[in-house]
């Protein structure tokens, strides 16, 4: 019924694919024939399966949506300078649309995005982008609709969750002609504290976190990753330096990290790093981790949903693709254990599965969720000026790493 439209055309709704942050649900727009409709993906079943959510009429461009954690899909349309929100049902035949209310910038032109889904799934927020601040909005899980939540000076980009409450949230804030991550705190009054302040002219974004292992994705063009946007990777509160793997830089090539394997407690160098790998041949997909220092490449099934897809605990990469003759599939990557070590990651096994969804390469244990963590302060991540020393203010919670090449 429905196929696969990743790249629309000018002036056609946005088409990005948003998972929840257990894995559960997915929602994207979809299109049949010249319309645009909201889908909803159920991922945790033994089938992955979508269900259409069709509206009264097709939507518009600029519409957004995003799954919610009971299955509901919330819907952000743009109607006549207001930001109005709703969540969509199945109600068998049709669809049931329950009214959240509207969002109502000061300036009518206030350009206004869904952040990605919250942990816990039961809240969304979005950020309306101000001329010169960014307000954060609480637009789905309030107890009145969208609620007001915190403004921070800046204009903001990016959105990525620092734990799994749904509290601490990285924001790129650009000031002044530079971007720097910081963490809003969601639950002190939006308060604001640096993240990432690697040089005094660079620009510093975090490109994706994990909340269990605190591995960090960090996007930087410093003077210590040579002046130009390269990958590097760090911890979550820690005093280690931020490095920039060669593995992670491929010449005409632009790679991007969508998921990192959860679960890996205390040991983020064996985390699994899924990025999206673009040049002249095309797009596919690449899978790294710290400790093995190598990336490895797969090919990218037919009709992926370019940068999008999961990773399961027990280190399985499900990758969202939908054909003409598969509406709805994912198919499952596996990575054995050997490519954990530095050693063995030249020998490590994997293959792709076909176009059967479901289906997995391997057998072994369910890792079941891991015991709650305390959830690491940021540090913020500073150039320090000698070789590899660590320095300190002196200020508890405020220790500044250098940033090296690796």
């Amino acid at each position: 019924m429905t196929a696969c439209a990743i790249e629309p055309a000018v002036g056609s709704p946005r088409t990005e694919c948003a998972i929840t942050a257990d894995g559960a649900y997915a929602a994207r727009l979809a299109r049949s024939g010249d319309s645009w409709f909201p889908e909803r993906w159920t991922l945790d079943g033994p089938e992955p399966y979508a269900v259409p959510l069709p509206g009264n009429q097709p939507e518009e461009p600029g519409t957004q949506v995003l799954p919610m954690g009971d299955g509901r899909v919330l819907i952000h349309r743009p109607i006549d300078g207001r930001h109005t929100f709703a969540l969509l049902y199945p109600t068998g035949p049709g669809t049931g649309e329950l009214p959240l209310g509207a969002v109502e910038c000061a300036d009518p032109g206030t350009p206004l995005r869904l952040l990605p889904p919250a942990p816990g799934g039961d809240r969304a927020y979005a950020l309306a982008l101000g001329r010169r601040s960014t307000t954060v909005w609480l637009v789905a899980g309030g107890a009145f609709g969208p609620e007001y939540v915190a403004e921070v000076p800046g204009r903001c980009s990016g959105g990525v969750w620092l734990d799994r409450t749904g509290r601490l949230l990285a924001l790129d804030r650009e000031v002044g002609g530079r971007t720097k991550a910081v963490v809003v705190d969601l639950e002190r009054d939006g308060e604001v504290s640096p993240l990432l302040q690697i040089s005094a002219d660079s620009n510093d974004r975090l490109l994706l976190a994990d909340a269990d292992s605190g591995l960090l994705l960090i996007g930087s063009d410093a003077p210590s990753a040579g002046g130009q946007e390269r990958l590097g990777w760090g911890v979550l509160g820690s005093t280690l330096p931020v490095r920039f793997p060669e593995s992670l830089r491929i010449d005409g090539c632009a790679l991007t990290p969508f998921a990192i394997q959860p679960g890996q407690v205390l040991t983020p160098e064996s985390c699994g790093v899924a990025l999206r790998v673009e040049g002249p041949a095309g797009s596919w997909v690449g899978v790294w981790r710290p400790a093995a220092r190598q990336l490895r490449h797969f090919p990218a099934p037919q009709g992926w949903l370019p940068g999008v897809g999961l990773w399961s605990r027990d280190g399985e990469l499900q990758l969202p693709y939908a054909t003409g003759e598969v509406p709805c599939g994912v198919v499952r990557v596996r990575a054995s254990e050997a490519e954990v070590g530095a050693e063995d990651a030249a020998s490590g096994a994997r293959a792709v599965t076909g176009a059967s969804a479901g289906t997995r390469t391997e057998t072994g244990p369910v890792v079941g969720p891991a015991a709650p963590v305390a959830v690491a302060r940021p540090v913020p991540l500073q150039q320090a000026p000698l070789g590899r020393v660590v320095t300190k203010t002196g200020k508890p919670g405020n220790e500044l790493a250098k940033l090296v090449t690796n």
